[in-house]
């Protein structure tokens, strides 16, 4: 069977092109599956609508740590329901984010703590955003996790870091930023993060690998971040998309 790659994280409601187009350039690049991230509410039923119009397109549910303000019991009881659909394959992309607004990182402790606990609950995966945070994400996913598979999404920390945190048997997730030429930490990471806990991403719109660099990123850009993995290895191009494939699979269950 032909090898093909898995964009783990697309906000496919993000691109202002028509779906079907986006799946199009999708199987034109050898990219057969996607998964979109939730960010906030107000786009649970937009995300669940567009996995539901292709059989390869999945989706998660979570609260984006900028938004942790808005999480109640009432939201994660709405959550609860959604993950009723057979579409819904992780809770994600929940986390902690430092970089952008330092005010409310207790409020986003708790929330992320909550979003565990609920993934567990739910028996889902649990996919991370951590930007700036890499301690207080660690400790928390120690400390709360009771054995759901987790992601990092958009990796962004050292290659001791990432021996950390696939120590746990955590994933990693590398996306555009590694072609990048000046990327030096996440070429490191990317030589020599173990394979069977790597898979790969966009990120769509955003981080949008060369040679597209400066224009909104897509799925069908994610054999870039396949490309530019399998040269820093050393190894082929299929060897890596049959390797992340099998692992995205296996994580995500699809």
């Amino acid at each position: 069977m032909e090898n093909y790659l898995i964009d783990t994280h697309a906000h496919i409601d993000m691109i202002e092109e028509p779906v079907d187009k986006i799946i199009g350039e999708m199987n034109q690049n050898g990219v057969k599956k996607v998964i979109i991230p939730s960010v906030e509410e107000k786009t649970f039923d937009k995300i669940l609508k567009i996995a539901h119009s292709h059989e390869n397109i999945f989706a998660m549910t979570g609260i984006y740590p900028s938004e942790a303000a808005a999480y109640s019991p009432e939201l994660e009881s709405r959550m609860e329901e959604i993950c009723k659909d057979s579409k819904i394959k992780a809770i994600g992309e929940i986390g902690l984010d430092y970089y952008w607004d330092k005010s409310f990182v207790e409020l986003q402790k708790e929330v992320f703590r909550k979003q565990i606990q609920f993934a567990n609950k739910m028996s889902l995966p649990i996919v991370v955003h951590d930007r700036e945070a890499h301690k207080d994400t660690f400790d928390i996913l120690k400390e709360t996790d009771k054995g759901e598979k987790v992601l990092f999404h958009c990796f962004s920390g050292s290659v001791e870091f990432m021996r950390e945190c696939t120590k746990q048997g955590w994933y990693i997730a590398l996306g555009g930023v590694v072609t990048f030429k000046n990327a030096v930490k996440m070429k490191e990471v990317a030589k020599e993060v173990p394979l069977d806990k790597l898979v790969l991403e966009t990120d769509s719109p955003y981080l949008t690998p060369v040679p597209y660099r400066g224009k909104p990123n897509k799925p069908a850009y994610v054999k870039y971040v396949a490309e530019e993995i399998a040269a820093i290895r050393g190894i082929a191009y299929d060897e890596l998309a049959a390797i992340t494939t099998h692992n995205a699979e296996r994580f995500f269950n699809i």
